[in-house]
């Protein structure tokens, strides 16, 4: 656990200590509140609560963990410093975990950041808080989805260019997994049983169940088994790379 944290604090520091962090921030902040108070039509709606805020997040995070998860690994491994990481008295599995944990917090912060829209609906009208808060913590789960795929797809190559495409590719198949237009294409030559496993896989329909105000364990469930099974390819492939 001491090596959990000790990763953490200098990973999370390190976001910090740079522009990208605050570059990232502002980019964050300015997409999410032009989705919502412009694209959104939050005003033509006429409706006090933060359903356009939230149904933006799945493709803000798309385009956005990507830059953000990138470097985790590929930077260590181009720089040569994931050789050191390793010599330190931690496991492959506690840097993993580590640098994860400071790359959610660090996204957590940014989906802190945002309360104030929370607390604009609150002043314009009556929104039922029970459904945005749900939704909140949906939004942070789904990003630490997208955040260990990141971490998983970083930790294969040396090059943060290629782990972004990488990282954008997957998540976008996990986006658009549960798009009638995917799910027509397999019911054409698949099984039943395969259409629903990849309209399951979808993290649009994950958290769009969540955003309606209930956090069913079978969302919650998909989300941490997501993070956990691309944690665990993670730490595989870091495995592999020191043992070379």
């Amino acid at each position: 656990m001491r090596g959990i944290i000790t990763i953490f604090k200098r990973e999370l520091v390190g976001y910090f200590s740079t522009p990208v962090a605050y570059v990232f921030l502002v980019i964050f902040l300015l997409v999410a509140g032009g989705f919502t108070w412009k694209l959104g039509g939050y005003y033509d709606a006429n409706q006090a609560d933060l359903a356009p805020f939230f149904s933006w997040h799945p493709w803000v995070y798309l385009a956005l963990i990507p830059a953000l998860s990138m470097r985790l690994w590929a930077e260590e491994r181009r720089s040569g410093t994931v050789e050191l990481l390793m010599t330190l008295p931690i496991s492959a599995a506690q840097a993993v975990i580590g640098k994860f944990l400071a790359a959610w917090a660090f996204t957590g912060v940014a989906l802190a950041l945002t309360a104030t829209h929370w607390w604009t609906v609150n002043y314009l009208g009556d929104p039922d808080n029970g459904v945005i808060a749900a939704s909140y913590i949906g939004s942070l789960l789904m990003a630490g989805a997208f955040i260990a795929v990141g971490s998983a797809l970083s930790a294969i190559t040396k090059n943060q260019v290629i782990a972004f495409v990488l990282t954008f590719v997957v998540s976008l198949l996990f986006v658009l997994a549960g798009f009638p237009a995917v799910t027509d294409f397999f019911q054409g030559f698949a099984p039943a049983w395969l259409v629903d496993a990849i309209r399951n896989m979808s993290f649009l329909e994950r958290f769009g169940a969540i955003t309606r105000g209930v956090i069913e364990a079978r969302d919650a469930v998909f989300f941490l088994s997501v993070i956990a099974l691309f944690l665990f390819f993670t730490t595989t492939t870091i495995e592999l790379k020191k043992a070379d």
